[in-house]
């Protein structure tokens, strides 16, 4: 379940336009309005001077100065602009050099007399100095409780980060690759195909768009699993927990080697999250009772309910809501150990799945022959993982995870402190 989208592990200030007719403009223009974006992030010249309207409309100045304080907090001072890189009279490439990294990205400007900023993409992030010490240091100071964990996939390989990776740590929507290493054990067993066609017949809350299809809508079982690992669909995830069967998904977990199974069981479909959280009798309830009496709530909330959102109290979802009861949970290293059960499947297809979002700016996606990703979030917990494979054939994963059940956790600063992590492999 994904309360909130997860965005991408990059850091990204460019809202939707509609596209330019380019002209070509004296040289000078691109190296000057690179430089007025680098007063604007200093706080020298007003934003409005230098982006266009459109862009502040979607990005406001508020916003370009909480980034510029992120990447200052992440990276040292701001040095100034280390390259322009113009690639036709309205756009390239800008690179800011900080103490401790270049950010580079491509700048857009409009094809209109004053030439203003229409986009703007920081998303190739290449630290300088850096080291295992320093990025551990900055993980340990974030308020609330993290795990990441770095390494080969392949157990007792020492890994090249590592804080705190057997915590039992909420991850959101991660939990989604349980569910398609359940559904492609029965692909691989023969009892089900990837072209099975299902029917759109409960839905869920968002995040996805599956909620808005026509009930009754035929859909193959791969469709379902991309729409829920690419874009984190709920009402996908609810459809396919329903037709693998909680059963054989809580197999999976605990097959797969899980450390605390009794910590992740039940294994919650989506909308029973949204509706116990939603409902602060029903929750108390739920968070007191055994296991057994879990599934017996459950068992009554499908009577009841039956995959229908509109018979449940969505919750509010302004703070943190239980996210250390209510929840999916794992260990980077349990996570380790499922991805290296999708990485042994014969057939490649949730593989594939995995990586239709990679999650990755492109210059870092190069260095891997392979990038897989999925991430999760709600407010107070955010989860990124990877399964990555080099160009030697070897496999590894990134596995981050944030809970704060104080205040909301910033995706921004987590996925700075992911693009600093990847280099270290080299």
């Amino acid at each position: 379940m994904t309360a909130l989208a997860l965005s991408a592990a990059a850091i990204t200030i460019q809202p939707a336009f509609a596209q330019e007719t380019e002209v070509q403009v004296p040289e000078t223009v691109f190296q000057q309005r690179s430089e007025d974006v680098i007063s604007v992030l200093r706080g020298e010249m007003p934003a409005a001077d230098v982006f266009a309207a459109g862009f502040l409309a979607a990005v406001p100045a508020e916003q370009l100065t909480a980034l510029m304080t992120q990447m200052e907090a992440q990276f040292g001072p701001l040095a100034g602009l280390e390259e322009a890189k113009e690639q036709s009279g309205t756009s390239g490439i800008i690179a800011l050099r900080f103490e401790k990294a270049l950010v580079r990205g491509p700048l857009t400007l409009d094809s209109t007399p004053d030439n203003k900023v229409i986009g703007l993409l920081l998303n190739d992030i290449q630290p300088l100095n850096d080291s295992v010490a320093a990025i551990t240091a900055d993980i340990e100071a974030l308020p609330g409780d993290v795990s990441v964990l770095y390494a080969p996939l392949e157990g007792g390989s020492n890994p090249i980060l590592s804080v705190d990776p057997d915590r039992q740590m909420a991850i959101g929507s991660t939990f989604k690759l349980y569910i398609l290493a359940a559904l492609a054990r029965q692909v691989a067993a023969g009892e089900r195909s990837w072209a099975d066609v299902v029917t759109l017949d409960r839905k869920s809350l968002p995040s996805g768009q599956m909620q808005n299809w026509p009930e009754g809508s035929p859909v193959t079982l791969h469709t379902l699993a991309t729409m829920m690992i690419s874009i984190s669909d709920n009402t996908a995830t609810d459809i396919l927990l329903h037709t693998v069967g909680r059963d054989a998904v809580e197999a999976e977990l605990v097959q797969s080697g899980h450390s605390d199974p009794a910590r992740a069981l039940p294994f919650l479909s989506t909308l029973e999250t949204f509706g116990l959280k939603g409902s602060p009798e029903n929750l108390a309830k739920y968070v007191g009772a055994g296991e057994d009496g879990k599934r017996r709530i459950l068992a009554d909330f499908e009577d009841d309910v039956v995959g229908r959102p509109d018979r449940i109290s969505p919750p509010r979802f302004t703070e943190p809501t239980a996210i250390d009861t209510v929840e999916w949970f794992a260990s980077g290293e349990d996570l380790r150990k499922l991805m290296q059960r999708i990485a042994d499947l014969p057939d490649p297809t949730a593989r594939k799945i995995i990586s239709v979002n990679q999650a990755m700016p492109k210059t870092r996606r190069e260095e891997w022959q392979y990038v897989g990703y999925k991430g999760g979030s709600e407010p107070g917990v955010l989860n990124l993982t990877w399964l990555l494979q080099d160009d030697a054939d070897k496999w590894y994963i990134l596995a981050m995870s944030w809970n704060n059940p104080a205040a909301e956790v910033t995706a921004t600063d987590f996925e700075m402190l992911a693009q600093r992590i990847l280099p270290l492999r080299r």
